[in-house]
């Protein structure tokens, strides 16, 4: 696959990543992670994307990058980016939301 999942995450405990990390492993879906706590870089990217240091924020990249591969769609202003299905990006997910977002994105079979 030409593309791959890269998953920021922060050192403390979050339910949502525990939830991220339990679905990609019944799926066997390789991630890489990338935490945002001491990463400057990396937590201003997440603040740029979701308002927030919102974790899990799951990104569609291609190999080896860091970024979507294409700009998530913007949210409305206010709104917060739980759950939403922005295209590359997800943040927050449900176990739902994150086996539909990876349904629709090619990483699970509908076999």
């Amino acid at each position: 696959m030409d593309r791959e999942l890269v998953m920021y995450t922060r050192k403390s405990f979050c339910p949502f990543v525990s939830i991220a990390k339990r679905v990609l492993a019944k799926y066997e879906i390789a991630y890489r992670e990338i935490i945002i706590d001491g990463d400057s870089e990396a937590e201003q990217r997440v603040r740029g994307w979701t308002g927030y240091r919102s974790v899990p924020t799951i990104v569609i990249a291609r190999p080896g990058e860091d970024l979507p591969y294409e700009p998530p769609a913007e949210l409305s202003s206010g709104n917060s980016p739980r759950g939403i299905d922005r295209g590359t990006m997800i943040t927050e997910p449900s176990a739902t939301q994150l086996e539909a977002w990876l349904k629709a994105k090619g990483f699970i079979s509908e076999a």
